[in-house]
């Protein structure tokens, strides 16, 4: 079998060794027929794996990779220690508001019963209770009872500056008639009306700040830890309102002198 082609080394298993395409090539080239490859052939490619460029030898198989002895998916200790830290951020918070006594809770629970289940009967509840409510701050608004005032007229130190204003006869409670007097005195006099203007503003101005000045003073002296925000602005609007369209109703006469605690 001399003389045929060379022996293809890059497809064999290893050196030396045939493979059937080399084995059909010298049959070939030394004039014996072709036919399929010898029986021994094939037993040489159970050694080795096939793949696209040809024979891999065994000792050139890539290593597999071991597995992880730790599974991908465990919760690390730090997420452990996240969550344990929210729970307890959530458990220290709570639900913002007291636990109802079982008192109290029974009597939800009637009232939930007793309520109407049909909507016409639902808003003509809803609306009494309204009606009710609003009956409540009339007649807190009358009385000055603080359960049923607004927030803007709540506190000591509102009700004090209330009764210091309605203690006393402020020019500002005057205003709003000596303009019409003014404006209808316009179309006979102007120059009279003039006058009677200036003079108005001039009178105002100086008994409101007069009123302010002598209100900052007792509240400061009756209620130094409490706050004094807004107490000016209260005082002037009140004053400017006439006297029996002032809300809340006054409490206290002309003159009469206020009591030391309130």
């Amino acid at each position: 079998m001399t003389g045929g082609p060379p022996r293809s080394v890059s497809g064999g298993l290893g050196d030396g060794l045939p493979t059937p395409t080399t084995l059909r090539s010298e049959r070939v080239g030394s004039g014996e027929s072709s036919g399929p490859p010898p029986p021994y052939a094939g037993s040489l490619l159970v050694a080795g794996h096939l793949r696209r460029g040809g024979i891999v030898r065994p000792h050139d198989r890539s290593p597999v990779p071991e597995k992880s002895s730790s599974p991908l998916f465990r919760r690390s200790k730090s997420d452990e220690t996240a969550s344990a830290a929210t729970t307890a951020e959530v458990k220290e918070g709570g639900k913002g508001r007291p636990t109802p006594t079982r008192k109290e809770a029974e009597a939800a629970a009637k009232a939930r019963a007793r309520a109407p289940m049909d909507k016409k009967a639902a808003r003509q509840t809803l609306r009494d209770q309204r009606t009710k409510q609003n009956a409540k701050m009339r007649e807190g608004m009358r009385t000055g009872d603080e359960r049923y005032l607004p927030a803007r007229d709540q506190g000591r130190v509102k009700k004090f500056t209330r009764d210091f204003v309605d203690a006393r006869i402020s020019m500002a409670e005057f205003l709003l008639p000596l303009l019409v007097v003014i404006m209808v005195a316009q179309t006979f006099n102007p120059t009279f009306a003039n006058g009677l203007w200036s003079a108005t503003i001039l009178v105002v101005a100086l008994d409101t700040v007069l009123m302010v000045w002598r209100l900052k003073r007792e509240v400061r002296t009756r209620f130094p830890d409490d706050s004094h925000k807004g107490v000016t602005s209260y005082a002037v609007l009140r004053a400017l309102q006439m006297r029996w369209l002032r809300l809340p109703k006054r409490q206290v006469k002309v003159g009469e002198k206020l009591p030391d605690r309130y």
